[in-house]
């Protein structure tokens, strides 16, 4: 059976989704890794098994995490089944973090796929460099350059990003986005800016611009998204609309999102996302409820960990009928001896019967180990590449 390359990837961007909505609930109460720390050494390793559909062949994903003396390294490697049953490497992620010196942390990502014979080869590699400067401004840039045909690496896009804090309670973040002109080096081709606005103890207003060029050469807003932020430590609502122009130049609302996390006595987390598009039919404000996506987290006394995602939608076919679940996503975590977790996945969809069926089942387990001592030289200089 061939590997379906564009089905893998769409595949993995759903796996990707359904981890971020169960990552929401495992994230809260505990504290993130912090990279540019660097004194608390950690590593773990850890192999997924995908069972996936009848018509997609099996892959196997190995993961390793290392982080010591400034430096985090993380690899990944995907295998996929080939027609004589046996796995063959496919994609390989490698991702190492360094923290430079006090102010600069720089991250290098590289990726590699397999040619037509099974070589290993670059496909791409991105660069972000952050800098902290005094007075609490920020600088970040991101570079990603693909190899060109003779395999020499070239620039193909950079996004600059400036974030300064203007008052004790407005930060504002403008980002550039530069892509390769017919002329040779980038020129820049997307703008946003960005602000957040602290109106009390508990609530964060923001309101995010993007302007594109126009055939004239002139910046034009292209969406502008605005909304607020209120957390008071045990619940979270976030309410976000997306502006974008008519056929008239004048922006009006396209959609609207409302979240809401929130956490019971009994410890269970849940989150609930709706999404309301333009709907000029709508009686009420012209929108109509599109998508409710609602993920429950749960732990159990013996450390068991259970997450919950379901995407309600509505049928296509007949809109006025409401929302029904469409995808459903069920994590489990166990914990182990040692500090192993197993973890298992279910998928399942709607069918062509209205019926939601499993389409694939991954098993992950991870083992964590003693801290992994990284050798931690001075960086070498970097020859300048193409645009740099």
């Amino acid at each position: 059976m061939k590997f379906d390359f564009q089905s893998f990837l769409h595949y993995i961007l759903f796996s990707f989704m359904v981890c971020v909505a169960s990552g929401f609930a495992l994230a809260q109460g505990q504290n993130a890794a912090d990279t540019s720390s660097g004194d608390a050494g950690q590593s773990w390793t850890a192999t997924t098994q995908q069972q996936l559909p009848s018509n997609f062949n099996p892959t196997r994903t190995s993961e390793s995490h290392t982080q010591a003396g400034g430096r985090t390294v993380d690899n990944q490697s995907i295998e996929a089944m080939g027609v004589d049953g046996r796995y063959s490497p496919y994609l390989d992620v490698q991702k190492e973090t360094v923290k430079v010196d006090a102010n600069t942390v720089r991250t290098i990502e590289r990726s590699f796929g397999r040619d037509s014979d099974g070589r290993k080869m670059l496909v791409q590699v991105t660069e972000v460099e952050k800098h902290s400067l005094p007075g609490g401004e920020v600088k970040v840039t991101r570079s990603t350059s693909d190899p060109d045909a003779n395999g020499v690496l070239q620039l193909v896009q950079r996004d600059v990003q400036d974030i300064r804090q203007i008052s004790p309670t407005v930060q504002e973040t403008k980002s550039t986005f530069l892509t390769p002109s017919s002329n040779g080096g980038l020129i820049a081709s997307e703008q946003t800016t960005e602000r957040e606005t602290k109106t009390s103890d508990h609530t964060v207003e923001f309101h995010k611009s993007t302007s594109l060029l126009d055939s004239n050469g002139s910046w034009q807003v292209n969406e502008v998204r605005e909304g607020a932020i209120k957390d008071d430590g045990k619940n979270r609502t976030k309410e976000e609309s997306v502006l974008r122009p008519g056929t008239d130049g004048n922006l009006s609302v396209v959609e609207r999102t409302v979240s809401k996390e929130s956490q019971n006595t009994a410890g269970e987390k849940r989150a609930t996302v709706e999404t309301y598009v333009s709907d000029p039919t709508s009686p009420a404000d012209g929108l109509r409820l599109e998508q409710r996506v609602i993920t429950v987290h749960r732990k159990s006394d013996d450390g068991v960990q259970s997450t919950d995602k379901q995407i309600e939608q509505r049928n296509p076919g007949q809109p006025s009928d409401g929302l029904r679940v469409t995808e459903q996503a069920i994590d489990i975590v166990r914990p182990g001896a040692g500090g192993a977790t197993r973890e298992t996945q279910t998928i399942r969809s709607l069918d062509s019967n209205g019926e939601l069926g499993v389409v694939s089942v991954d098993t992950r387990k991870q083992v964590n180990s003693p801290a992994v001592q990284v050798d931690i030289a001075p960086a070498k200089p970097q020859a300048a590449g193409p645009g740099h």
